[in-house]
């Protein structure tokens, strides 16, 4: 399959006293290529993490979101994701490839049955619809064949949707169940069809495993002001069909628990049917990878004795298994370089030069390349008053990167070693 790359820019006016100055932004490629399913051509969005490849990191394999209506939640996603993964000194989740899906013909793609009218259905809409099931047939057959052989991809894959978006997240876990890992479905328009995909999902659930799945629902307020769940489910009016079909899916998915599933479910009342899918993304990722996060407890921190170096070792191998993150060599997810040095830094200040010594190899054989985990090496032998190892690590340092800070501690060392 030929591709076209191109870039996908943000532009950015900077305005002068008497000029503008043009700068671009670049969050990411535009893939452009012939759908033989769809008989069209098809333009994919695709964002790849800063560590993609970097160092020691290059052979590393990214879990994959797929973000339907692209042109919508693009941006806010990859910020977010690209935020909460791994600046600040964040690994609230892992780093992900992110592959948005524009539109071009919504209600065709997004709808999973074909409608000959009904509610909020114009005569246009109902002739294009039904399309959702070839649409899910282009994911599967060419979509994720092409982004698994051009990027280094884990087997773990997210879907993600909003409104008819959310709707096909929920025919894709009703019908096409072991094509993802987890599925974020918000304010998923559920009325379609008659709620036909509703009745459904109900006998589905019963009878089908969903071991190691993940499903997160949303619900909006999409009701009248003033409308509460309670109102709304002993509502019987078309004005509360779309979340009435939502909280009757919510009911499905909680009260079947021996089927495996990991699902959670929440109401936003503060937010309507357009603005919650970005905070609501959020929640769901928090909730998906909520034990991928490393919680560093007083007890490792102050306990001079505890193996901390063995106990990331063994999260990440846990959390690489658990979300299919291993390294084309078979390799764990290394655990990150900031925080690790940040932890065996914390130790430096408390004098457990032994924890501190174990962090900074740590990441020594992990990171060669890295810098600081050499310079701190220099901080904790001074420090230990091993002058010699100090020099070492400060010129190994320097080697790596030019740092006027490390110089200083350097020729301030081998000054005092030249009066011996």
């Amino acid at each position: 399959m030929k591709s076209l790359i191109l870039q996908c820019i943000l532009i950015i006016w900077l305005t002068a006293a008497h000029a503008q100055q043009k700068n671009d932004l670049v969050i990411g490629s535009v893939v452009d290529f012939h759908s033989q399913i769809l008989n069209e051509q098809r333009k994919i969005w695709v964002h790849v993490p800063g560590s993609y490849g970097a160092g020691t990191r290059a052979k590393r394999k990214f879990p994959v979101v797929y973000l339907l209506d692209a042109e919508k939640n693009f941006t806010g996603v990859v910020g977010m994701i690209d935020l909460l993964s791994s600046m600040n000194g964040n690994n609230i989740f892992p780093e992900m490839i992110i592959v948005g899906i524009p539109n071009t013909d919504r209600i065709r793609d997004l709808t999973p049955t074909h409608v000959v009218d009904g509610l909020w259905i114009d005569s246009s809409m109902a002739r294009r619809s039904g399309g959702g099931e070839v649409f899910l047939a282009f994911i599967e057959k060419e979509l994720i064949p092409f982004i698994d052989s051009n990027y280094r991809t884990s087997p773990y894959r997210m879907l993600i949707g909003h409104s008819l978006g959310g709707l096909m997240v929920i025919n894709a876990f009703v019908h096409h169940n072991t094509l993802f890992s987890s599925y974020v479905a918000i304010d998923p328009s559920m009325w379609w069809d008659k709620q036909r995909l509703l009745h459904e999902t109900a006998q589905v659930l019963k009878t089908t495993s969903y071991k190691r799945k993940s499903l997160v629902l949303v619900m909006a307020h999409s009701q009248a002001p003033g409308m509460d769940t309670a109102m709304v489910q002993s509502d019987t009016t078309d004005g509360t069909l779309h979340p009435r079909g939502i909280l009757e899916l919510s009911r499905y998915i909680m009260d079947n628990g021996k089927n495996g599933l990991q699902a959670g479910f929440k109401y936003y009342d503060e937010e309507s049917h357009g603005s919650v899918p970005l905070i609501s993304t959020y929640d769901a990722l928090h909730f998906i990878f909520n034990d991928y996060q490393l919680h560093m407890q007083d007890k490792y921190l102050n306990d001079s004795t505890f193996q901390l170096a063995s106990f990331l070792k063994d999260h990440y191998e846990k959390i690489s298994s658990e979300y299919d993150m291993t390294s084309e060599d078979g390799r764990a997810l290394l655990p990150p370089e900031d925080l690790v040095n940040n932890l065996g830094f914390y130790a430096l200040g408390k004098k457990q030069f032994h924890k501190a010594e174990d962090m900074f190899k740590l990441n020594v054989t992990n990171y060669p390349a890295g810098f600081a985990a050499y310079n701190y090496l220099g901080d904790l032998y001074s420090a230990k008053g091993e002058k010699a190892k100090a020099i070492v690590s400060y010129k190994k340092a320097l080697s790596l990167k030019e740092n006027a800070e490390t110089k200083k501690k350097l020729e301030k060392l081998e000054g005092n070693q030249a009066h011996y």
